[in-house]
């Protein structure tokens, strides 16, 4: 089969869907991953493609998902870590974590790490989705970061990608060297269902507001998740950096300092390993 092999979480529906669809028709092997059987399986079906369903909320399907991913494919070209949410209210997985936290970043991070190998011999690349929101922090810890529990619904969700960005650039510094390409990408404000499944009572009064008609489509939006996925690392994009409207933009001041990275990363290893 010619193309890439693409490997995209949260393509069930919205962005991820899109991202799919789009990728899919420039003939790129899409392998979709969604958390509801019905969205994610007719999503497949309708690209031809392979699809596995898991739901991140429990990480020992994420496991599971990264043993099956392996099973079945010898290399991956890119990796989409898309699944994301924002729950209305603070919940707890099973796992023990905050809903917001595990979901937005501590799945992906399980997942990217458990297919290191396999993706650093395809020198593959790896898109992040994160959010702008992530700007609003202000002398974020890794204690802050860990404890989302504690915050309201919107600031948890921005801690959680800003976790995504720290990721994102220790990511590369430890694997760049070998071959290895990633960058996280704000694909800015979507009329999705993303936002309507959050409960966000600022959300359900702007979708009644001509704003949703001033915002992104998700294929709009999905289009620079596509051009991260399709073109060149090193040529059109720089590895480790955080894009906005495809190009390099400026992130959270807190996000440039290699400590902060470096010990997020340790401590979400052991945290996962206990």
């Amino acid at each position: 089969m010619g193309g890439k092999t693409v490997v995209i979480t949260g393509a069930s529906d919205g962005i991820g869907a899109a991202t799919a669809r789009q990728l899919h028709d420039q003939g790129e092997n899409v392998v979709v991953v969604g958390r509801s059987e019905g969205k994610t399986t007719a999503v497949a079906a309708e690209l031809g493609a392979d699809y596995f369903v898991a739901d991140f909320a429990d990480l020992s399907r994420v496991r599971g998902l990264a043993e099956k991913i392996h099973s079945d494919y010898e290399s991956i070209d890119v990796l989409v870590n898309n699944a994301g949410g924002m729950p209305a209210k603070t919940r707890r997985t099973a796992d023990g974590y905050d809903m917001t936290y595990q979901v937005n970043y501590l799945a992906p991070f399980l997942l990217t790490t458990l297919l290191l190998d396999v993706l650093v011999d395809s020198r593959a690349t790896i898109v992040n989705t994160c959010s702008a929101a992530h700007k609003m922090l202000r002398n974020v810890s890794v204690d802050d970061i860990e404890r989302t529990e504690r915050r309201r619904p919107i600031i948890a969700y921005a801690l959680s990608k800003f976790a995504i960005v720290l990721f994102t650039r220790e990511l590369h510094r430890r694997y760049h060297g070998g071959g290895l390409a990633v960058a996280a990408v704000h694909p800015g404000y979507v009329n999705t269902n993303f936002g309507r499944a959050s409960g966000s009572r600022l959300l359900a009064v702007m979708a009644h507001t001509p704003v949703p008609r001033l915002v992104a489509t998700a294929d709009r939006a999905a289009r620079q998740l596509v051009w991260l996925a399709s073109s060149t690392p090193g040529d059109d994009w720089q590895s480790g950096e955080y894009y906005s409207r495809n190009r390099i933009a400026k992130a959270n001041c807190r996000a440039y300092d290699p400590s902060l990275a470096r010990e997020l990363w340790d401590r979400t290893q052991a945290n996962l390993s206990r």
